[in-house]
């Protein structure tokens, strides 16, 4: 497992001082250090856990708490290792199975070479228990824990318990695309054909495209590139579809449409209230994502009329994931230009309300907007 920024982690339970099954997935809510240690009889992992019990303070298990996994059993029977309630806490991983799923101990190793080759690295997460950084451990271990916290004192305060409002069923997911995929997307979108994006209507007994500025003023590009295509399916099936499984209880596998699309402040994008299942060759879309690529405009929201006048904005790189069922507009860019790579997400019985209404597709009733018919 080669985790990288916006990865879930594997949930695993495992014995503790004071837990004989502590179940990892209890630990989401505030940002987690998972050091992957193996033995304390190893330099770096007595320099880790000296500098833990050094910073004790930090880990108050309401912002931020600590994790070790250590393999080595002589480290909890000669107290080389200690629980200190609340925020630091260790793992039995005497079998080595939780450091091999993480590949910090080669798969099938055992015996005296555990310790040698052991792989020791920490994991900094946020409170869904994502990936945010992965810091290999040098040999000495100087330093490693001050970087960690260096890192989580920089990270968004989480703020205190409040009354919530009635809002939209919407799941904002940050991390789903990394800055890099995002500005080769935006480029993507500036070098290739762009055209004039409709909406569907069912009219005359068959799904067709409708053009009308009124409605909806927007520019999409379709992605071409292979290549390209994979890297977001991928990213949308390791980072996003796991939080909608959890969120939802749904399983997407399937997805439709590889497209940028583009909100341009000079033109007032937007796209007016709208529903994104309700004729028949769009019936089968489940749950529709707005992945934002970029920040530098302004306007540009996704707001829900039925549920209150809530903005929603994911960050850039970033997901908003909502049903299809649900009644929402994208407001104007009022400046700047709003990129955004714009899927469907269904599943495999879905994709057979797909097949067959496939029948009722036709083409578009009128050009786009200053195109001749």
């Amino acid at each position: 497992m080669r985790l990288s920024c916006g990865d879930p982690i594997t949930w695993f339970s495992a014995r503790t001082h004071s837990t004989d099954d502590f179940q990892f997935s209890a630990a989401g809510g505030r940002y987690v250090i998972l050091s992957f240690l193996g033995s304390a009889t190893r330099p770096d992992a007595q320099r880790v856990i000296a500098d833990v019990e050094a910073n004790r303070r930090d880990f108050d298990d309401d912002r931020l708490c600590f994790f070790g996994v250590i393999t080595d059993q002589r480290d909890f029977s000669t107290g080389q290792v200690r629980e200190l309630l609340p925020g630091i806490r260790y793992f039995q991983d005497f079998a080595g199975n939780i450091s091999r799923s993480y590949d910090a101990l080669p798969q099938g190793l055992a015996g005296p070479n555990r310790q040698t080759d052991y792989r020791p690295f920490s994991l900094l997460l946020d409170t869904r228990l994502r990936v945010l950084q992965r810091i290999p451990i040098e040999p000495s271990g100087e330093g490693h824990v001050a970087k960690l916290l260096d890192l989580a004192r920089s990270l968004p305060d989480l703020g205190t318990q409040h009354p919530a409002e009635v809002q939209a069923p919407v799941l904002i997911v940050p991390r789903v695309f990394e800055p890099e995929l995002c500005e080769e997307l935006i480029e993507y979108y500036r070098t290739h054909e762009t055209e004039d994006s409709g909406f569907m209507r069912d009219v005359g007994g068959k799904t067709v495209g409708v053009y009308d500025y009124g409605t909806k003023r927007r520019r999409d590009c379709q992605i071409e590139d292979e290549d390209l295509r994979k890297r977001c399916m991928h990213r949308i099936h390791d980072r996003l579809a796991p939080e909608i499984r959890r969120a939802y209880q749904f399983n997407a596998t399937r997805m439709e449409r590889y497209i940028v699309a583009c909100y341009e402040g000079e033109h007032g994008g937007h796209f007016r209230a709208h529903r994104d299942n309700t004729t028949k060759g769009t019936a089968h879309r489940r749950f529709a994502v707005s992945v934002n690529l970029n920040a530098d405009y302004d306007g540009g929201y996704v707001w829900f009329p039925e549920f209150g006048r809530q903005l929603f904005r994911p960050p850039a790189g970033g997901a908003g994931v909502f049903s299809c069922s649900l009644l929402h507009e994208a407001t104007k860019v009022t400046s700047g230009t709003r990129y955004v790579f714009l899927p469907f997400l269904y599943d495999d019985e879905a994709a057979r309300i797909r097949d067959q209404n496939s029948q009722f597709l036709g083409g578009n009733i009128n050009a786009p907007p200053g195109v001749p018919a």
